[in-house]
C-alpha cells in the first residue's frame, strides 16, 4: 500500500522479492535497468543484483505511469521532467497531460496549504473518474512526491499532515457513503501498533469495497490482541494490517505468529514493513501484499477470491 513518506533505504532485497512485491518479473526488471537505465541497483561482487527500498519506490512508479498510458521508453524522461508543459509525442496519451497537471497543481496547493486550490482539482476529477482511478492516477502519485520531497529534505511534517488531513476526510466521507456489498468477504483493516499513518489503509479499504470484500477498518496504531479479538467477533475471512517502517521488534513478530496461528484466519500485511519482513513474514505464514494498492488487491482476490 502506498504511504506518505519513504522508508528507509538501508536494507537490500534480491531480485526475486522485488519482483514479488512489485508484480514485474525478473527479464523485465533486468530489461528496464540495462535497455531503458530506469533503475541501478547496486551490484554484489558476485554479480547479483540487490535493490534498495528507493528502487523498489521506483519500480511501483513505474508501474503506474505504465499503467497511465505513457511507453516504457518515455518513462526515463517523464521522470527526469515532470513538466506537463511539455509537448505530447504522436504515441503518447493526452489525458495523462491532464493527469500530471493535476498532480501539480494539487502538490502547489499542499505546498501553500491552499485546500480551495485542493478542493477544486480534487472535485473535477472525482466528477470525472472513478475514485480507483483518481487513487491510482492523482492520490498515490502525490503521496510519492509528498515522500521525495521529505527524503530531499525540501518537504515538512505540516505539508504531510494538512494532506493527510485533507484526505481523511474525503476518503472517510467516501466510505461512510458507500455502497455496502451484501456478501463477499469480511474483512479487519488496521495499522500496526505505533503506526499513526492510515492513509494508505484507507485508500486500499475503499478499494477492497469496490471489488466486492466487506471492510472492517480498525484505524491506527492498534494492538495485535485487539486484532485478533475483533477478528474472531467479526467473524471475518481475512486481515490486512499496514506499516510503513520496521519498527524490529521482537515481540510484535512473536505477536504476529500469535496472532496468524489463534485466529485460523489468513492474515496479510501491506506497506513498507512488508519489505523489510519479507522473509520474517514467509515464516510466519503471513502473506506481504507490498505497497501498490491493485497489486495487493491482486494478491487478495487469489486467496480470498470475493465472488
Amino acid at each position: 500500500m502506498i504511504e506518505s513518506t519513504t522508508s528507509s533505504n538501508h536494507q537490500l532485497y534480491p531480485i526475486r522479492t522485488v519482483s514479488e512485491l512489485t508484480g514485474v518479473n525478473a527479464i523485465t526488471l533486468r530489461a528496464w535497468e540495462t535497455r531503458y537505465g530506469l533503475i541501478e541497483p547496486i551490484r554484489k561482487e558476485s554479480g547479483h543484483r540487490m535493490y534498495r527500498q528507493s528502487d523498489i519506490n521506483r519500480v511501483n512508479e513505474i508501474v503506474g505511469l505504465t499503467a497511465r498510458g505513457i511507453r516504457v521508453g518515455q518513462v526515463k524522461e517523464f521522470l527526469d521532467s515532470k513538466k506537463p508543459e511539455r509537448n505530447l509525442t504522436k504515441n503518447e496519451n493526452p489525458n495523462q497531460n491532464r493527469w500530471q497537471t493535476g498532480i501539480d497543481q494539487m502538490l502547489g496547493a499542499v505546498i501553500q496549504f491552499d485546500e480551495d486550490q485542493l478542493e477544486e482539482v480534487y472535485n473535477e476529477f472525482v466528477s470525472l473518474h472513478s475514485m480507483d482511478t483518481v487513487t491510482v492516477n492523482l492520490i498515490e502519485p502525490i503521496l510519492v512526491d509528498l515522500g521525495n520531497r521529505w527524503a530531499r529534505q525540501q518537504g515538512t511534517i505540516a505539508e504531510e499532515h494538512f494532506f493527510g488531513c485533507y484526505l481523511r476526510n474525503k476518503i472517510g466521507a467516501r466510505f461512510h457513503h458507500r455502497t455496502r456489498p451484501s456478501l463477499g468477504p469480511k474483512l479487519i483493516l488496521a495499522c500496526l501498533p505505533n503506526e499513526h499513518h492510515e492513509i494508505g489503509l484507507l485508500l486500499f479499504a475503499l478499494a477492497a469495497n469496490n471489488s466486492g470484500y466487506r471492510p472492517i477498518v480498525l484505524g491506527a496504531n492498534m494492538p495485535i490482541d485487539e486484532i485478533a479479538n475483533a477478528a474472531n467477533k467479526t467473524k471475518c475471512d481475512g486481515i490486512i494490517l499496514a506499516g510503513r517502517i520496521n519498527h524490529g521488534s521482537s515481540a510484535l513478530r512473536s505477536e504476529l505468529a500469535e496472532l496468524a496461528l489463534n485466529t485460523k484466519i489468513r492474515v496479510m500485511i501491506g506497506g513498507g514493513v512488508s519489505a523489510a519482513e519479507i522473509n520474517v513474514l514467509k515464516k510466519l505464514d503471513i502473506v506481504p501484499l507490498g505497497h501498490n494498492i491493485q497489486l495487493g488487491l491482486k494478491k487478495l482476490s487469489q486467496l480470498i477470491p470475493s465472488n
